[in-house]
């Protein structure tokens, strides 16, 4: 498989120079650029945080840092999807890289035909699980919202005597005013009341 489009960026951590070099070839070869490496996992998590690769490759057994904690460290950050490589496919060790946040692994000895499907695997697998962090994010800051525009509507109402709607409409007309989000208008009356702040002035009609 040729990688044509905007080649993704990998950085490569192996502590065997050989086997560096084979697996950066293997890399080229399919079109990726590898654009940092490393001989031990510190090294590569600071690269990986320095040059915001597409895609990390670690070695499980690296000196100074291996291969799962720097993967743990790099997907903790969201740098980077991470596959992990090592010369055993015990199921413990698999799951504590799934569990360190690796998308992938590879078996040594692997093969260039193996090397794309589990990248391209990786890469997949990220994006989805950025997508949905993203989702779940959305849906957490619309619910907060909600809540802290209900609470601001609550104490306009009581503070001033206006209805629900006349209440909402004074947080929706001064969140345009003021350009700002209708959060940070509702979270600023809560503030005020629990403050002492002052009354607002009466919402238009309509």
């Amino acid at each position: 498989m040729l990688v044509t489009e905007s080649a993704r960026r990998v950085v490569i951590a192996e502590d065997e120079a050989l086997i560096r070099l084979d697996l950066k070839e293997m890399l080229q070869e399919d079109g990726y650029e590898v654009v940092g490496e490393a001989g031990d996992g510190e090294t590569a998590v600071r690269l990986a945080a320095e040059l915001k690769p597409d895609l990390v490759i670690l070695d499980v057994k690296m000196p100074v840092l291996d291969g799962i904690s720097a993967a743990e460290r790099i997907s903790a950050d969201r740098i980077a999807p991470v596959v992990i490589l090592t010369a055993f496919s015990q199921r413990e060790l698999v799951q504590r890289a799934t569990d360190a946040g690796a998308m992938a692994y590879l078996v040594k000895p692997f093969t260039k035909t193996d090397l794309a499907p589990a990248i391209e695997m990786a890469v997949s697998r990220y994006t989805e699980m950025r997508a949905l962090e993203a989702e779940v994010a959305g849906l957490q800051d619309r619910l907060e919202t909600r809540k802290v525009v209900e609470r601001a509507k609550g104490l306009l109402q009581q503070a001033n005597g206006w209805s629900e709607p006349d209440a909402f409409r004074w947080i929706q007309k001064t969140s345009m005013d003021r350009r700002l989000s209708m959060r940070a208008v509702a979270e600023a009356v809560v503030a005020g009341a629990t403050g002492g702040g002052a009354g607002q002035d009466e919402p238009a009609a309509g």
